[in-house]
């Protein structure tokens, strides 16, 4: 269906169905929504193009990704996120523009974007504490939100994140309530943010049960299965090895899975794991009951939140910044039990 049929349908003008598509605030928020029930029932999605030269805008959303250093989110759980953004922007008309450049020439790539008018927004993706990044796209006038966040003083731009800090603390009192005190936590590059906050509530667990964290059984890298076998192989040649892990991604603990099945110990009986983010489409965490214990967030959820969160904020720039902190869940699985005592 096109725009002059719907328009026929509706019984309205081609011009009130277009403005009521667009956000213009003349039109009304009944006939917005009646217009915008009869598009969605009828899959009727405005030209782009026409679109564009409507508004004034683009019609599309940048996502610059570094390739040339380590930095996670060239990891495979990007591609939720990528989905559930790329939802919502197809629900209101908006294209998506994926640039891979070497992590030198990212801040280049955003003043080009802001230059040309080539995208109306950014995501930016793996912050740094005090990531120079954000201070960039405002001094350049990019609308932008930021998957994540970046330290301190968090409140002057738009952000999704997931309360990694309450997350790990809640998972090491969990280990600590079955016993566990020798616990390694493998995490992910301790350069951002997330990972950061990770750590904070893993050791502050720790030193609330009395406990002091060994740095040896701590390990922090590229969130890969590799790393999660070989910091397992590494903790198990400790003259104390861990009773229990803590995993930044399903994909580690599968690494750490390996490793334990390998020297002949039973997962959640000799060994316990707590994993973070396994809610992913692509690799679940088990069919009927969860194979892994896991602190389970979203990310596919994440991508639509904050996509929302960056349109309404290139159609209403006049909004203030929103930030929401996401709650992850505590799933228990498989994966954990009781510390075994040793004869």
């Amino acid at each position: 269906m096109n725009l002059k049929e719907l328009s026929a349908h509706l019984g309205l003008s081609q011009t009130t169905v277009s403005r009521a598509l667009n956000g213009y605030p003349e039109v009304s928020e009944a006939t917005r929504a009646r217009v915008a029930e009869a598009a969605r029932r009828h899959n009727y999605r405005p030209n782009t193009r026409a679109k564009s030269l409507a508004t004034g805008r683009s019609m599309t959303i940048g996502h610059v990704i570094p390739i040339s250093t380590k930095h996670e989110m060239v990891n495979p759980i990007f591609a939720d996120f990528i989905a559930g953004a790329g939802e919502i922007y197809a629900q209101r008309g908006y294209d998506m523009h994926l640039a891979a450049v070497p992590d030198t020439d990212e801040a280049r790539v955003y003043r080009e974007m802001a230059i040309k008018g080539s995208v109306d927004g950014v995501i930016l993706h793996g912050p740094g504490r005090d990531d120079r990044r954000i201070a960039l796209l405002s001094e350049i006038g990019l609308p932008f939100a930021v998957h994540g966040r970046a330290g301190s003083g968090d409140d002057g731009y738009t952000w999704v994140d997931v309360n990694n800090y309450h997350a790990f603390r809640g998972a090491t009192e969990y280990l600590l309530s079955l016993g566990h005190r020798r616990i390694a936590l493998v995490n992910g590059l301790e350069s951002m943010d997330f990972a950061r906050r990770r750590r904070d509530g893993f050791e502050d667990a720790m030193r609330e049960a009395g406990v002091t964290p060994d740095p040896a059984l701590m390990f922090s890298d590229e969130m890969t299965e590799n790393l999660g076998y070989t910091s397992a192989r590494a903790a198990m040649a400790n003259a104390e090895p861990p009773t229990a892990y803590l995993a930044s991604s399903i994909i580690t603990a599968i690494g750490l899975r390996r490793a334990v099945q390998e020297a002949g110990l039973t997962l959640g009986t000799d060994v316990s794991i707590v994993t973070h983010d396994d809610d992913l489409s692509y690799l679940r965490n088990g069919q009927d009951a969860p194979i892994f214990t896991a602190t389970r967030s979203s990310v596919r959820e994440a991508g639509k939140l904050l996509a929302a969160a960056l349109l309404d904020m290139i159609e209403n720039p006049e909004a203030p910044p929103r930030q929401t902190l996401l709650e992850c869940e505590l799933v228990i699985g498989a994966s954990t039990g009781p510390v075994t005592v040793k004869d």
